[in-house]
């Protein structure tokens, strides 16, 4: 498949960017109409947004190159190819949430509160981005015969970005039907993405053929397991001890 979408004033726009930016665009629709039912300032999440974005794009190329430094060793100006592919979603997920916390102690807005109105939309996010490493044939699995694989480089592959695609619909179907129906505690829907999309991606890796390396283990089933004992004692904490969805909004 070609890997050019079109050609705009001599510059060849890469299905990988269109497909990011639509999700960006999508997230940004349904965080915004989140806003609106429940009374949020949309000024606020533009606000936010306008930071963590490009910071997490950032790190999460970092975090990926960090990892996969010989690659660039020889060409570093290749690091900000990013056009190329290589954004790791933990890394993202880091400084995302890093920059996010700052924002908001300076802004003195809730943390827990913003982050519930976004992280369905920024599963949803990670779920249509995964078709990009369908178009730059990355991210997927070993040999296989099932009937649903993939042809790479003449190889029947496991589509192993196709698997998260599904499962990270399915965990924003999921956020939003609790986030409506059953939170009780700011923070609650963080946590259950932290333990939802980390358990899928802990399997998700036991596929993939190019994963990211760290002293013989997978990372990215390393920050998983992470983020799993993170997310439960999240869930804990905050239905002990956080604001409750009736507390007044910003």
């Amino acid at each position: 498949m070609d890997k050019n979408a079109f050609t705009l004033l001599g510059i060849d726009i890469k299905w990988y960017g269109v497909i990011i930016a639509s999700a960006f665009l999508i997230g940004v629709f349904l965080s915004i109409k989140e806003c609106r039912r429940i009374g949020f300032k949309e000024d606020t999440l533009i606000d936010f947004l306008l930071v963590i974005v490009p910071v997490g794009i950032i790190c999460a190329r970092l975090y990926y190159v960090a990892f996969e430094w010989r690659q660039y060793i020889n060409d570093p100006i290749q690091i900000l190819n990013f056009r190329a592919g290589g954004l790791a979603i933990h890394g993202g997920i880091i400084g995302g949430a890093i920059a996010g916390m700052i924002f908001c102690k300076v802004k003195k807005i809730r943390f827990f509160q913003i982050i519930d109105i976004i992280t369905p939309a920024v599963v949803l996010g990670q779920g249509l981005g995964r078709w990009g490493n369908f178009i730059n044939e990355e991210a997927h699995g070993g040999p296989t015969d099932l009937p649903w694989g993939i042809l790479v480089n003449g190889q029947k592959v496991h589509p192993t970005f196709l698997y998260e695609s599904i499962a990270d619909v399915l965990i924003f179907l999921f956020l939003i039907w609790y986030r409506k129906h059953k939170r009780k505690n700011e923070g609650e829907v963080l946590a259950l993405y932290f333990i939802l999309y980390s358990a899928v991606r802990f399997f998700i890796e036991s596929l993939r053929t190019d994963s990211l390396m760290f002293l013989g283990l997978k990372t990215a089933q390393l920050v998983s397991i992470g983020l799993i004992i993170i997310g439960i004692g999240l869930f804990i904490f905050v239905r002990v001890n956080g604001k409750t969805k009736t507390d007044r909004l910003q």
